[in-house]
C-alpha cells in the first residue's frame, strides 16, 4: 500500500527553517535516506556536499562551455583564414598566406568569448531562469534565505509525500520552523 497522499493541486510541499548550512546538510541526508527523492534546499550560500546529500545530477554546464569554446576557436581560425587566404590576401615580408601563429590571438579571443557566453547561456536556461516566481516565496520567513536562515523543502510531487507524514519527519528533524508552502 503506497503512502502517497493524493494532495489539492495548491500545495507545493512542506518546507522546515533551519538555523546552520550544518544543519541543513544533516537535514538533506536524513531526509534522502528517508527515501524522498524531490527536495530542495535554500541557503545565503553554496553548502559543500549539497550536491552529493541531494543525489543531484552532475551538470552539463562544462560539457557546453567546452563546446562553445572549441566553436570559439574554429570560429576564430576560420574568420582568419578566410580572411587573409581567400577573401582579402596580402603578401606583408615575405610570410605565407596561411600564417597560422598569426592566427592564434584572434582565435584565444574568441575560444573565451564563446565559452564565456555559453556558460552563461546555458547556465541560466538549464536552472530555468530568469524565475520571477517560485511557490517558496510564498513562505514569508523564506525571505532570511538571503541573509541567515536554511530552508530544506520536500516536494508533493515526491512519490512519498504525505502532508501529514511529511510535517511530521520535519519535525523530527528539529528544524526552527515548518511551514506549508503553497502554489
Amino acid at each position: 500500500m503506497s503512502t502517497h497522499q493524493t494532495t489539492t493541486s495548491s500545495l507545493h510541499g512542506m518546507m522546515a527553517e533551519f538555523a546552520s548550512a550544518e544543519e541543513l546538510l544533516d537535514a538533506a541526508r536524513r531526509t534522502r535516506g528517508a527515501g524522498y527523492r524531490n527536495v530542495d534546499a535554500y541557503s545565503p550560500f553554496p553548502v559543500h556536499g549539497m550536491d552529493e546529500a541531494l543525489a543531484l545530477p552532475k551538470s552539463p554546464v562544462p560539457l557546453f562551455v567546452l563546446i562553445g569554446a572549441l566553436a570559439g576557436t574554429a570560429l576564430g581560425f576560420g574568420l582568419e583564414y578566410w580572411v587573409s587566404v581567400i577573401e582579402y590576401p596580402i603578401m606583408v615580408g615575405g610570410k605565407p598566406f596561411f600564417s597560422w601563429p598569426a592566427f592564434v590571438p584572434v582565435a584565444y579571443e574568441t575560444t573565451i568569448l564563446l565559452g564565456g557566453l555559453t556558460a552563461a547561456i546555458s547556465m541560466l536556461m538549464i536552472n530555468g531562469l530568469p524565475m520571477p516566481y517560485h511557490p517558496v516565496f510564498n513562505v514569508e520567513r523564506f525571505s532570511h534565505a538571503m541573509t541567515d536562515r536554511f530552508f530544506l523543502c520536500i516536494e508533493a510531487t515526491d512519490p512519498k509525500f504525505n502532508r501529514e507524514e511529511t510535517k511530521k519527519f520535519l519535525e523530527g528533524l528539529h528544524p526552527y520552523q515548518v511551514s506549508e508552502v503553497e502554489e
